[in-house]
């Protein structure tokens, strides 16, 4: 069977049973070995994708941001398709079983448990820096490897010392560059990240991000910014220049392999 044949009839079907839940197909390009579509609603998305090299069709799912699937994809269910032996038959169970998984009782209570949980961060203010560090994804791919190495090698996140030295370089260079709206789209997403962040977030955008913009644009962000981040990055300018002491750095993680040496090492 004709694999784009068989991978346009699966997602045609799982975008029929999602519209019904209020999801809009989005367009998304495909590359040499996936073949890939993506519906989102308000706080979820899902992606049915078909790596070619393994010839595995695939339904997965993650939450929302503002600015779009936060990619920490959950994969809900794998399809074994080879395109030289199967047939529309195989494509409608494959179909059958992905709308299952997206509509099914299961599914809706996992959608209203990830609005639950994204209203709660909004009205607590529980957002923390690797919350925030993520959001600039969209703006710097790039920082998605660095914040993936961080992860790996740091516990807790080092808020400050990763935006000091990967986030605000790129930033500062953007808004060099930037006109006045790119600086008002970023004064929004700023306003967004300090009213749902935690203290070391907001610190982090007044003293670190904030104070470390060009001078020649302040004006431009006082403009743009909200009245409580406007006051909040007045009182954080006397800091301006004085050495801000960054997140205390942890020990690397030991990988399983180094743990096991040590406690033979400790036994003999």
């Amino acid at each position: 069977m004709d694999l784009l044949k068989a991978f346009n009839s699966i997602s045609d079907k799982v975008e029929g049973a999602l519209a019904t839940q209020g999801f809009s197909k989005q367009k998304i390009q495909s590359n040499d070995n996936e073949l890939v579509s993506l519906y989102t609603s308000e706080n979820t998305a899902y992606s049915v994708v078909y790596f070619k090299d393994k010839m595995h069709m695939v339904m997965r799912s993650c939450p929302m941001t503002e600015e779009g699937p936060d990619n920490e994809w959950k994969t809900l269910a794998t399809w074994m398709f080879d395109p030289e032996n199967d047939t529309q038959k195989e494509a409608d169970s494959i179909a059958n079983d992905f709308i299952d998984n997206c509509t099914s009782s299961v599914a809706i209570k996992r959608m209203k448990a990830t609005k639950k949980k994204k209203k709660n961060n909004e009205d607590e203010g529980n957002a923390d820096p690797l919350f925030l560090a993520k959001r600039f994804v969209s703006y710097f791919p790039e920082l998605k490897d660095e914040i993936a190495y961080e992860e790996e090698n740091y516990y807790p996140f080092r808020g400050v010392t990763f935006t000091k030295e990967k986030l605000l370089p790129r930033l500062t260079e953007f808004v060099n560059k930037a006109n006045k709206k790119e600086v008002s789209k970023l004064c929004a997403l700023l306003d967004k990240q300090y009213s749902n962040g935690n203290l070391d977030t907001r610190s982090i955008i007044t003293i670190v991000i904030l104070n470390g913009m060009p001078e020649d644009k302040h004006n431009w962000f006082k403009e743009f910014l909200s009245e409580d981040l406007n006051k909040a990055w007045g009182a954080a300018l006397k800091y301006k220049g004085k050495k801000v002491k960054p997140a205390k750095e942890k020990k690397k993680k030991t990988t399983m392999m180094q743990r096991l040496q040590a406690q033979q090492q400790q036994q003999q």
